[in-house]
């Protein structure tokens, strides 16, 4: 299990709302009148909801903010937290609106006087996302936060309309835990365990161990992972839930659980946040984890490629040629650039063996798209408008920064190798672009791709709308909604 807070919805109570001992939450008007279960519970506190509503601090915020109230009086509650919503709130807001609440939920608990809110489900989202913390080791007592309950006019409905939402916040929270887990625990051989263990959730998993990948030709992922004492693995991840003999969808991850940038060694500064350089593999890994969890009506394979990258006697050199599952010879010109040798071999697989309707990958790839692109949006390069066009729909339906980049034949210049087909990097100019341009070799024409480079949105330097400081789970929403849209609808 992940660490995704769990949320009950019942009927409202304000006699078991008065009464209860941690955080209650009310959700008013930016304009107009509070409804009259506010009201009734406003008498009893006294009138300080109504003196709150008419305060400057409360008329300078925005809607989806909030104002707490500490020990009010009349009621049981060591806080309220007031939530300002706008005449008509759309999910974005109710999302935002429930991240106020996640950020102050603690072991107290939290009960919310929804009451005829027409957004429970993205509310109940909102705090289940912003009240993630990754607290497993830390020593001293930690306690778990909530319970979370959400008093609404229909209970059931909420429920049910949470139910998909609940599996994302599950694959979301997946994913952090993934990205946030330090390499000596989460190793090559850990992750794949990982991953084989969701054949519970009624996934077909496979691991693919060094002999197969060796049989395969897959030399450009092997010799990534060739200087560390963890084994080089492809795990692939399969839900059939489309219709039988429909071509599934691939999704494929980058999952370099530790990466020193190998004999280009990267500098020590920052070197213990390269934990994160399976975030890709991570967020496939998520996605996965959701349709299983919502019973998604699409086939969908997900294969991801988990290789540490480390400075060892056997280790990769810059200089090295070597050849890939597709039969293209690579010259690795630096050690450091090493996500697109294992994504080579992962990307012509997927399509060697699955023959897919489309495929997306996903990596912490390359330093460059973070100049370009700063903290905010993924980068995304792709070989069909289409796809590109849906996928950028998705990401902003969802509220995840993306942004499509330029991709041509003059940039392939950049990666012309003297002696093999081509170089691994092609230097700092479009350093983002040139990766793309490596990768978009190992991809046939006839093939709808997208490659995400996330390096700038996987493990932000600061807390997001949706993400306490640390690893953010981008894009398991994006491509959940993705695929609904693309295999579902």
């Amino acid at each position: 299990m992940s660490s995704s807070i769990p949320v009950q919805f019942t009927e409202v109570d304000l006699e078991l709302l008065a009464a209860f001992a941690g955080r209650v939450a009310l959700l008013l008007p930016a304009a107009g009148r509070p409804s009259p279960a506010v009201r009734k519970l406003d008498r009893r506190m006294r009138g300080a909801v109504t003196r709150a509503m008419e305060s400057a601090a409360w008329k300078a915020l925005k809607p989806g903010q909030a104002l707490d109230l500490a020990f009010p009086a009349g009621i049981a509650a060591e806080a309220v937290t007031l939530v300002k919503l706008s005449e008509r709130p759309d999910g974005a807001e109710a999302r935002k609106a429930g991240a106020a609440l996640g950020r102050g939920l603690d072991a107290g608990g939290l009960c919310v006087l929804a009451g005829s809110f027409r957004r429970p489900g993205d509310l109940a989202l909102g705090i289940a996302l912003r009240g993630y913390d990754f607290t497993r080791y830390k020593t001293e007592e930690v306690k778990p936060k909530g319970p979370v309950t959400i008093q609404t006019a229909a209970p059931g409905t909420a429920a049910e309309g949470f139910a998909p939402l609940a599996a994302v916040a599950e694959g979301v929270c997946f994913t952090r835990d993934l990205v946030n887990e330090p390499a000596n625990v989460l190793t090559t051989t850990d992750f794949a365990r990982r991953l084989a263990e969701m054949t519970a959730l009624g996934l077909k998993v496979e691991v693919l161990d060094e002999g197969r990948l060796e049989a395969l030709g897959m030399r450009a992922l092997l010799g990534v992972g060739q200087g560390s004492q963890s084994p080089s693995q492809v795990v692939v991840m399969e839900w059939p839930g489309g219709r039988k003999g429909d071509a599934p969808f691939a999704l494929v991850g980058k999952g370099v659980v530790f990466d020193t940038g190998g004999i280009s060694i990267k500098p020590a500064a920052g070197m213990e946040e390269m934990t994160m350089d399976m975030g890709g593999a991570g967020v496939v890994a998520g996605v996965m984890r959701t349709l299983a969890l919502r019973k998604a009506r699409a086939n969908v394979v997900g294969l991801v490629g988990i290789v540490e990258n480390m400075p060892d006697g056997r280790a990769q050199r810059p200089g090295d040629i070597v050849a890939s599952m597709k039969g293209d010879t690579i010259e690795v010109i630096n050690t450091d650039a090493e996500g697109r040798l294992v994504l080579a071999d992962v990307l012509w697989y997927a399509q060697e063996r699955f023959k897919p309707s489309g495929m997306i990958n996903l990596a912490t790839l390359t330093g460059a798209i973070i100049v370009a692109l700063g903290h905010e949006n993924a980068g995304v390069f792709s070989n069909d408008d289409k796809l590109a066009a849906a996928l950028l729909k998705a990401a902003a339906a969802e509220g995840e920064g993306a942004w499509r980049m330029p991709m041509g034949p003059a940039y392939d210049d950049l990666i012309k190798s003297r002696l093999a087909d081509v170089k691994n990097t092609g230097g700092r100019p479009g350093g983002s672009i040139t990766a793309a341009q490596f990768l978009r070799r190992f991809v046939k024409d006839e093939t709808p791709w997208c490659h995400i480079d996330i390096a700038g949105v996987a493990l932000p330097p600061k807390e997001t709308a949706l993400a306490p400081k640390g690893a953010t789970g981008w894009g398991v929403m994006t491509l959940n909604r993705l695929i609904a849209d693309l295999l579902e609808g």
